[in-house]
């Protein structure tokens, strides 16, 4: 998408959508399909953090853990829509990045996206689920991935689900390597005992050290709206899936379920499925809707 400076270019149409990004995608995904989410996250006090407040609390959120921050700003995403694809500009404020003191160790934690000021923060990440029977869930952004694996080390050694598509995986590993079993034992070599990367319409694929698997895409019942958060679904859900103690063939099974929803309508959550609905899209699966080991 091009544009010639200083030029005013029309647009169809727009839509405010509040409280959405990486880490609250995956707790309303985890939440509507029936596990206790918290999220932790840092918003400044402006009109966009009050109305994330807003929106989480009505998809019941537990907000304990959210810090508002006085007198500054919150991120604000612009996603630049065309057809079914986007670019989106980000925009990380700098907060003063830590963990909350938990009542308890949360089994899982799922980190994603944070600000360019944030190293020491990971690793204290990594010392805290070293130290505690917390299992992390990793999906890096794009600073993370800026920082890359020498630097992120101890993180991604303390990992236990690694999740990004090729092209990350590829950023992340310094590597030209296409092929995705090459791809995937490399990143378990990293650290995480349970390597995840997509691969667009090509589907998904993990690793857990003995077995690969591969989980072709769920249908779309029509075409796609809006690609935005498809990933954020499906590894939110997959993560959701080994909480509840499924193995990895149907926490394979389980993600592609809501990103077909997902990407039917407009952001990153209008489409996650309440548990009901979920489950009658995995009982109404194509035969072929299987893992196959690679």
């Amino acid at each position: 998408m091009c544009f010639r400076f200083g030029d005013k270019i029309e647009y169809d149409d727009h839509d405010v959508i509040p409280a959405v990004g990486n880490a609250p995608n995956a707790g309303v995904s985890a939440h509507r399909l029936g596990l206790n989410a918290a999220l932790r996250t840092n918003f400044g006090d402006d009109m966009v953090g009050k109305g994330n407040m807003e929106q989480l609390e009505k998809e019941g959120i537990n907000l304990d853990y959210v810090r508002m921050h006085e007198g500054k700003q919150s991120n604000y995403h612009y996603v630049l829509r065309h057809g079914a694809e986007r670019t989106i500009l980000v925009k990380h404020y700098d907060y003063d990045y830590k963990l909350p003191d938990f009542d308890q160790p949360p089994r899982f934690i799922y980190m994603s996206s944070v600000g360019e000021n944030s190293f020491d923060h990971h690793m204290e990440i990594a010392e805290y689920v070293s130290n505690n029977e917390t299992k992390l869930a990793f999906q890096p952004g794009t600073f993370q991935m800026k920082m890359g694996y020498d630097k992120l080390q101890d993180l991604y050694e303390a990992t236990h689900i690694y999740f990004s598509n090729k092209e990350e995986a590829q950023r992340v590993l310094e590597t030209d390597e296409t092929d995705m079993k090459v791809l995937l034992e490399k990143m378990h070599k990293c650290g995480p005992d349970i390597a995840v990367i997509t691969d667009g319409r090509d589907g998904a694929y993990a690793f857990d050290g003995d077995t690969g698997w591969h989980m072709p895409m769920y249908p779309d019942p029509k075409p796609p709206v809006d690609r935005t958060g498809a990933g954020d679904a499906f590894s939110s859900t997959f993560t959701a899936a080994l909480a509840e103690g499924h193995d990895i063939p149907t926490a394979l099974r389980w993600g592609p379920v809501n990103s077909m929803g997902v990407v039917q309508e407009i952001g990153a959550q209008a489409g996650l499925f309440e548990r009901s609905e979920f489950e009658k899209h995995l009982a109404n699966a194509p035969d072929d809707y299987e893992p196959e080991e690679i």
